[in-house]
């Protein structure tokens, strides 16, 4: 007993000491892990679990370590830290090894081996049943059971490397795929105490018997290659092959009635080493036996699984003793016992049903036998009497943990809003001196485009605009706009600057992309580019462009929706900020084509093609004032703003043309400068002359 004391607190110190090391690897180290097309996004909680985001930069499924989620330890007392790369559906994507100290695989075998074992995983579900063994050829038979090959001489560890695959993978998929468990699992009431003898324990359904003939075994494999491959359960068709009895020993009664004293209490030390396993007794007469012969203690057994609420639950043997208590009819004395652990931690509940398949395998042939295997589910459930709950915390709604992930940049972003409206409204004239217009538009453009753009990723694009058109034209939720605080803010700052100044505010100093165009013109001029310009007519029929690609766009959402989001690529904005120009070659080189336009040719995707822009310019017609001055001789006689204009959006005579003006401030420092302002000018010259002449 003292020896069987000292092994149990040895794991428990080694398993504590592999806990407080299972802290999450830095971002960089995992994202450097990650293989394209996939790439690393947000975290989603603080082990180490990360949204993983495909080529175009929308959620694929979830990347994590197992370490920080599931550290079980391997022989070495260290646990086995695997990359796991899961998609939205709960197919593994790629499972890789990070590291590991198990000694078989350090100075024996050397690390390849371990490397290939988990290149088996991709394309499996996680919510298959998985087992590692080495069946010969193929297996059949209805079976729900996937096979991974181990390793010679290594399957311990490779069982024990499997757990935490499993065991991490089902933790967020149970958390992130299946929704957030309703309540925590049960655990098991210490102070619940009630006289129980094998006789209770049976009459109340806390021991669940079930039985399988061996006829009933024949029947299962009726019609299939193994039908005749069991000569014993032909000669004995009603002989048991299965006599399965199962035992939640979590609860003190049902334990205490089910083991001696000394079994017992050797369960209470291991329950005090491992207080989140919940121990689940099973006693086999029969001939199934549990396991296999090649089964290595304290792995998962291999002929035995369970699932609860359709999802599989990793067991693990307990490597206990099984004295169970002289109460016990006979014949369970006779039998295979043993005691299985199940994480609570890792979702099951044992206060909730579930089910333990019990696999019957057959194998044809003499070389190369080939394997089938039929199940026989037997369900269990311990009365919530038996457990203590906690309470379930109040899940909180997504909007509201997207505002709290996200506040510091909205405070940050609010600010940089709130100050950028304000001077435009109240301090336009200042803003448009000729010796500050320059350098400040191009700070907020900086700042655009790192802050806004790359950093919060608040890029506005036309999509968002054809959701909230297809939703409202099927009558959906706009929940969806309440992910994304951050581009919300900015949606509603841009609104806003419809009513105030038209297109101006978003398209002219709130978009990254008509900012990284703006510095590509100013780096074009810098270098000597020769500039350049489309004829009027030519500028003219070109501007039409926008409306046409906003109109087949809208077109889609009734007529074909399942191909807006890549007639949507007609906006370079994903590729040059979403992804920072990381995407495949085509998109990255679209994008670069218009930058480098914007070289020769003054911001022209902006007022040719963007379909956001002439959502905006139609959003314009909200605009309640015309905010730029003219004069009366703006036009005629004056032309120096039009021909200044960039944007072509001040007409021959004078007028503004607010559905493409991007509010660059350039007529208005003209305008307000008496050097530069011909009517101005006009006006110093007579008034000198007057006083000249009196």
């Amino acid at each position: 007993m003292r020896v069987s004391r000292f092994i149990l607190w040895l794991q428990a110190w080694l398993f504590a000491a592999s806990v407080l090391a299972a802290s999450p690897l830095p971002r960089e180290q995992i994202s450097a892990l990650i293989m394209p097309p996939f790439s690393l996004g947000e975290p989603v909680n603080g082990k180490g679990v990360y949204t993983l985001l495909n080529s175009g930069g929308a959620e694929a499924g979830y990347a994590f370590e197992t370490e920080p989620l599931a550290p079980l330890p391997g022989f070495s007392g260290a646990p086995v830290n695997v990359l796991v790369l899961l998609d939205l559906d709960g197919n593994f994507l790629d499972v890789r090894l990070i590291s590991h100290n198990e000694p078989v695989f350090v100075s024996g075998l050397g690390p390849a081996p371990f490397h290939r074992f988990f290149e088996q995983y991709p394309g499996l579900s996680v919510f298959s049943a998985i087992t590692v063994g080495t069946p010969y050829g193929e297996t059949d038979s209805g079976s729900s059971l996937v096979y991974l090959d181990g390793v010679s001489k290594a399957t311990a560890s490779v069982r024990i490397a499997h757990d935490s695959v499993m065991a991490a993978a089902l933790a967020v998929a149970r958390e992130k795929m299946h929704g957030v468990i309703a309540a925590p699992p049960a655990r098991p009431d210490p102070d619940h105490s009630e006289p129980l003898d094998w006789a209770a324990l049976v009459d109340q359904g806390l021991a669940t018997r079930a039985t399988v003939s061996n006829a009933e075994v024949d029947a299962a494999f009726a019609g299939t290659l193994w039908a005749d491959d069991d000569p014993e359960a032909q000669q004995h068709p009603e002989a048991p092959y299965l006599d399965l009895w199962i035992i939640d020993l979590g609860p003190p009664s049902i334990a205490q009635a089910a083991l001696s004293r000394d079994g017992y209490d050797e369960l209470q030390e291991f329950l005090a080493i491992s207080p989140d396993d919940e121990p689940l007794l099973l006693i086999e007469t029969g001939r199934h036996g549990l396991v296999s012969p090649e089964f290595i203690r304290n792995t998962a057994p291999d002929r035995v699984f369970a699932t609860q609420n359709g999802l599989p639950v990793a067991l693990r043997d307990s490597d206990l003793l099984v004295e169970l208590s002289p109460d016990l009819p006979e014949p369970l004395h006779d039998g295979t016992a043993m005691i299985l652990r199940a994480d609570r931690r890792l979702g099951f509940d044992p206060a909730q049903a579930w089910t333990l398949h019990a696999q019957a395998m057959r194998a044809h042939g003499m070389f190369q036998p080939e394997t089938g295997t039929v199940e026989f589910p037997v369900t269990h459930r311990t009365p919530e009497r038996f457990f203590l709950r906690a309470e379930a915390p109040a899940p909180v709604p997504p909007w509201l943990e997207a505002l709290r992930s996200r506040r510091t940049d909205l405070i940050v972003l609010g600010v940089l809003l709130t100050t950028l409206t304000a001077a435009l409204l109240l301090a336009q004239s200042r803003i448009a001196a000729r010796k500050t217009l320059t350098p400040l538009r191009l700070t907020v453009l900086a700042a655009v485009t790192l802050f806004i753009g790359w950093w919060g990723q608040g890029q506005l694009s036309i999509v968002t605009v054809l959701g909230v058109l297809r939703a409202t034209a099927e009558g959906g939720s706009f929940a969806f706009l309440a992910y994304d605080p951050f581009s919300l803010l900015i949606w509603g700052f841009a609104i806003l600057g419809l009513v105030l100044w038209g297109r101006a505010l978003f398209c002219g100093w709130l978009c990254p992309f008509g900012a990284l165009q703006e510095f590509a013109h100013h780096l074009g001029r810098r270098l000597g580019v020769p500039q350049t310009g489309l004829s009027p007519a030519w500028d003219g029929r070109l501007r039409y462009l926008k409306y046409g690609a906003l109109a087949g766009l809208v077109s889609l959402v009734f007529l074909a929706p399942a191909h807006v989001d890549t007639a949507a690529e007609v906006e370079p904005f994903k590729t040059a900020i979403t992804t920072y120009f990381l995407r495949e070659w085509y998109f990255t080189a679209y994008a670069v084509f218009w930058l480098a336009a914007g070289l020769v040719l003054f911001k022209p995707f902006c007022r040719y093609l963007c379909p956001l822009g002439a959502a905006m310019a139609a959003g314009g017609l909200l605009r309640r004032r015309n905010w730029i001055a003219r004069r009366a001789a703006c036009g005629s006689p004056c032309q120096l703003c039009r021909v200044k204009c960039a944007y072509g959006a001040i007409k021959p005579s004078g007028a503004v043309r607010y559905d493409e003006c991007f509010g660059c401030l350039d007529c208005v420092s003209i305008h307000d400068d008496p050097s530069r302002c011909v009517p101005l000018i006009l006006s110093a010259r007579k008034k000198q002359q007057l006083e000249a002449a009196e």
